[in-house]
């Protein structure tokens, strides 16, 4: 990924060039490999690269051949190989999974991210017809943010991060995923429209576990495609080791390959495979990062997982005053005050340091899954089965504002960029439209949360096929990553807000923010936080936050943690 910085129809251009520049630099732990900007017309792209593909030649913004199209992006798109072939005539100037854009605009303007397979946010803009276009992945696993002045009424910005807009702008949004928007127009438009979008639609087809499982692995395939040194966030989750046990098998599986060409895969290990994933991490076993308290649940699960399917594993810890100490800057870079985020976030943020640290650009992540199926264990306390898929839908709608901002921000404030394959187009297109009914939580029936999710994984009938995962682990109850981590990194926090702030304080919330009033002493600490960085301007920051808060109609506890869930095996009281 990278980090993007737009000003269309921006006044004096030139002179707002400095300007446009410094916005721009705010955002170069993005992309901290090169930086480029070019001016045409009255409008400014600013990009700062993170080099995963094309290397050597896929510095941007990108120009077409004729010089009349100019393309900024923040992402990965994985059929770029065969977006290629259907534009043969069409002259490339690198090896850019991002540069078809261009071609594929020329044939179908803002209908083009239609036909992207990726996680993505890019701006183009046209010099002859005075137009910029900007577009979204479907789920908004990369940032992106759009804003207004009301100084100059025609100018629109756009940056992979809020703080790049907030000096110019009065008005900013957070561009909805899955929508483009044409200056043409001024207006954002919904491309994506998927056949589970309508929530009120309860699918009815049983669960096909073969289909989940054939899906997840090619969604896992095409997210290998790199030519730097790749890893995976493991937690000893569910989720985390399913991704990391079939990228470990793909992985070797390259490095066999290779092997048989006669090509030494630690020296270097680079290609194209059947399905035109490009893979070059510099070794030829999967590395494995896991972070937590001393002690944590999460640590000593990773290490079963990581032994069983043979990665190279590497366990950091940290301490609880240094996770409080990190809370400010997790906060600046998160860009939210949502308390959920803000305890999973500051643990993948100390990771994603060490993992930048050891070398590694590029590392895939297991979220999206408990959105998907319905994994987080208040979901046990779901009324009825289309209740259950409700929010389920609801949920990965509304990622942008959660899991999928705290994976890429977190990990992103470290110029490591984070895949996700749950959230792949196919795979959500296969399981959710799978009858909530077979993802229902029955404990009395031994099926716990994400049960078809395990299951399609489960190889005890099939002696033939090696294990994906240990039986504890597949099995193992959910534990959120805020949880896992160390039950004493919540309890801490807790703590600390509790000194923080006084009763008195709790009682008479500030009159600025509106209806949006924190109801624990914690919510209250990370909002006044998120006031002092942002300080003048927290109040238009504020406008892109979403807190999420547990369903209380469902009857489950006021606090997110799954510690406080009634089926949780640990329950605290």
């Amino acid at each position: 990924m990278c980090g993007i910085f737009a000003a269309f129809r921006q006044p004096e251009v030139d002179k707002y060039k400095e300007t446009a520049l410094s916005n721009s630099k705010m955002i170069r732990h993005r992309g901290p490999d090169w930086s480029g900007n070019v001016i045409r017309n009255s409008t400014i792209l600013c990009h700062e690269r993170l080099a995963i593909v094309g290397l050597d030649s896929g510095a941007q913004p990108i120009k077409s051949d004729d010089d009349n199209y100019f393309l900024a992006v923040n992402g990965e798109i994985y059929n770029h190989i065969q977006l290629r072939d259907q534009f043969k005539d069409y002259k490339f100037h690198s090896l850019s999974d991002c540069e078809p854009i261009i071609p594929l605009f020329e044939k179908y303007d803002v209908d083009a991210p239609k036909y992207l397979d990726g996680m993505f946010a890019w701006v183009l803009y046209d010099k002859k017809k005075d137009r910029i276009v900007a577009a979204r992945d479907p789920i908004g696993i990369t940032t992106l943010y759009m804003g207004k002045s009301s100084k100059n009424p025609k100018t629109r910005y756009f940056a992979s991060e809020l703080k790049c807009l907030l000096q110019d702008c009065d008005e900013v949004v957070a561009f909805p995923p899955g929508h483009v928007y044409d200056s043409d127009t001024d207006k954002l438009t919904r491309y994506f429209e998927p056949t589970w979008w309508d929530e009120t639609k309860v699918p009815q087809k049983n669960v096909d576990y073969k289909e989940v499982r054939e899906t997840l692995e090619m969604a896992v395939r095409k997210r290998l495609m790199a030519e730097v040194p790749y890893g995976v966030l493991l937690s000893g989750g569910l989720d985390s080791s399913l991704i990391a046990s079939i990228a470990a098998r793909e992985t070797e599986k390259a490095a066999k390959s290779f092997s048989s060409h006669g090509i030494d895969a630690n020296k270097e290990l680079s290609g194209v495979d059947e399905s035109g994933s490009l893979h070059s991490s510099g070794w030829n076993r999967l590395h494995s990062f896991a972070i937590g308290l001393p002690g944590a649940p999460d640590l000593i699960a990773a290490e079963k997982v990581a032994h069983f399917i043979g990665t190279i594993h590497h366990s950091h810890t940290f301490t609880l005053q240094e996770g409080l100490d990190a809370l400010n800057d997790v906060i600046l870079h998160l860009e939210t005050y949502d308390v959920t985020t803000i305890r999973a976030s500051t643990p993948m943020y100390l990771l994603s340091r060490k993992i930048k640290a050891q070398g590694v650009k590029m590392v895939l992540s297991g979220e999206g899954s408990d959105e998907i199926f319905g994994g987080y264990l208040y979901f046990a306390n779901a009324p009825n089965a289309s209740d259950f898929h409700q929010e389920c839908v609801k949920r990965v709608k509304n990622l942008h504002y959660a899991d999928c901002l705290r994976a890429n921000k977190s990990t992103m404030a470290w110029g490591v960029e984070a895949r996700v394959p749950f959230l792949d187009k196919q795979f959500l297109e296969v399981c959710m439209n799978i009858n909530p009914e077979d993802k229902l939580i029955k404990p009395k029936e031994g099926k716990i949360e994400k049960y078809a999710l395990r299951k399609a994984f489960d190889t005890s009938s099939e002696p033939d096929v090696k294990p994906y995962l240990p039986e504890e682990i597949l099995w193992r109850q959910k534990e959120q990553f805020s949880d896992g981590v160390g039950y004493s990194w919540i309890d801490g926090l807790k703590d600390a807000a509790e000194a923080a702030v006084s009763d008195e304080e709790l009682a008479t919330p500030k009159p600025e923010w509106g209806d949006d009033i924190p109801t624990t002493k914690e919510a209250y600490w990370y909002r006044c936080k998120f006031d002092d960085i942002f300080k003048e301007k927290s109040a238009i920051a504020a406008t892109t936050v979403m807190r999420w808060i547990p369903k209380a109609e469902w009857g489950c506890h006021a606090d997110p943690s799954g510690r406080y869930a009634n089926i949780h095996e640990a329950k605290v009281e």
